[in-house]
């Protein structure tokens, strides 16, 4: 009877070691591509140092055992951790990308195309679409914004580790602060916010009747279910009714996505359907990503499709240096991966603070900053499209019209309309270990502003 015993112990600890190990497995290239794909962007996009990103970015969980080499001629990261391994490549314009089902000769002989790229030297151009700043307003506590900024860059006060900070009152940034190695013209990721820049692209495309919002998404995949009532519309504020899990923290849909698949749309366009189309509001990157491939298929055209982005949206908005990256399938990663400085997440909100005008050119279709700045059903006025909202007063220190480009760790860009502010800060804030007070910090930030703008 106990040889009996142990026998089924031994095969029940032997069946749960196998599927620990079964377990392990599936995680490896969730580990080892976070690691490569996000050092490979620190270092060749933002030019961090490796050191620098192993002791902050990658300093967490699993990837923090990570064994990574950097290839600064070749302009590759291989990452390992135990028996697992992951390479990213970085390519000029298309960014850095993981290795998944491509071959890598096959990735490096793509070729970005040329684009035109506005004239001169930013520095001797005037803001907004240079970097030529004459701050001539009255009425703002300047030693109180220096003082939040300092204490933001220290970490002590509101948490976090901020790589950089700016406030911009009437359309001029009136304080900006940098921690260090760090610069101005430092591109740093944007994670999510990514999204609203998508959202961006969706406008343009509108305008120039490329694009539809309101009609089903054409997904060929869905043609002959009930997928094919999606919308793009649906897909940017987040109500597909597609089954997803957006958990960061774990073996999820959105961490295979970004670290296991090489075509991003397609991973998404096999999801089954768990709700009816605009009946239920779930955030979704994988929404996103379908969206930047429709915006491909809706082009027609790669080297036109490239080109859009830089010269439709970041070009006339005087954003020069920006990199979208794409997937292994060349599309652009609309949900998660633009490197982008301070400066330019800034002129980034003041193209939404001013109706979608900017310097003086309409750039959104009339409409479409209300459109963007609408609540979802479902989402108890947290979420427009592609933008988060603070209808449901979370941040109690701006109003409640106050929109949010929101990403993962921390990044944010406030858009205040009430007050003519915005507010960029971005940085390492993992909400688990040491979350940013943004409340605290856009109260401070506010308490240095007139109450009454009355902006030239």
């Amino acid at each position: 009877m106990r040889k009996r015993i142990s026998t089924i112990l031994l095969v029940m600890v032997a069946g749960g070691l196998m599927a620990a190990v079964l377990y392990l497995n599936s995680l490896m290239p969730i580990i080892t591509g976070y690691a490569a794909k996000n050092l490979a962007s620190a270092v060749f996009i933002s030019g961090r140092s490796q050191e620098a990103v192993e002791n902050l970015d990658l300093n967490f969980s699993f990837i923090r055992f990570t064994r990574n080499t950097v290839d600064m001629e070749g302009k590759t990261v291989v990452s390992r951790f135990l028996w697992g391994k992951s390479v990213a490549i970085f390519q000029e314009g298309f960014g850095c990308t993981l290795i998944r089902g491509e071959d890598a000769d096959k990735l490096l002989n793509r070729i970005f195309p040329d684009t035109q790229r506005p004239a001169g030297n930013p520095d001797s151009i005037a803001w907004p679409v240079g970097n030529l700043i004459t701050d001539t307003l009255a009425g703002i506590d300047r030693e109180k914004l220096a003082e939040t900024g300092a204490m933001l860059m220290q970490g002590d006060a509101y948490g976090g580790h901020a790589f950089a900070f700016l406030v911009m009152y009437c359309g001029i940034p009136v304080s900006e602060w940098y921690n260090a190695g760090i610069e101005p013209d430092t591109r740093l990721l944007s994670w999510s916010m990514a999204k609203s820049f998508t959202n961006a692209l969706a406008g343009i495309m509108s305008r120039d009747k490329l694009l539809d919002v309101n009609l089903p998404s054409q997904v060929d995949a869905w043609q002959t279910d009930e997928r094919s009532l999606i919308t793009i519309n649906d897909l940017l504020r987040m109500q597909s009714g597609l089954e997803w899990n957006e958990d960061y923290g774990n073996r999820s849909d959105v961490t295979l996505m970004l670290h296991c698949e090489p075509d991003f749309a397609a991973f998404v366009a096999g999801k089954k359907a768990a709700h009816p189309a605009g009946e239920f509001w779930y955030y979704s990157s994988g929404s996103t990503n379908l969206v930047s491939s429709l915006m491909r298929k809706s082009i027609n055209n790669d080297e036109a499709y490239y080109r859009y982005a830089y010269e439709k949206l970041f070009y006339p908005l005087g954003i020069r240096n920006a990199v979208i990256e794409t997937d292994a399938s060349g599309t652009f990663v609309g949900s998660s991966y633009i490197y982008a400085t301070a400066r330019d997440y800034a002129r980034f909100a003041l193209l939404y603070l001013n109706d979608g005008v900017f310097d003086g050119q309409r750039i959104l279709p009339e409409g479409w900053v209300d459109y963007s700045f609408t609540p979802v059903p479902g989402s108890r006025g947290a979420y427009g499209s592609s933008f988060w909202l603070n209808q449901s007063n979370d941040l109690k220190s701006v109003p409640r019209e106050t929109a949010i480009c929101r990403g993962h760790n921390g990044q944010r860009i406030f858009i205040v309309p009430e007050h003519d502010l915005a507010v960029v800060v971005l940085g390492y804030s993992p909400k688990e270990t040491n979350d940013m007070d943004f409340d605290r910090l856009l109260g401070d930030v506010l308490a240095a502003l007139p109450g009454n703008p009355g902006c030239p």
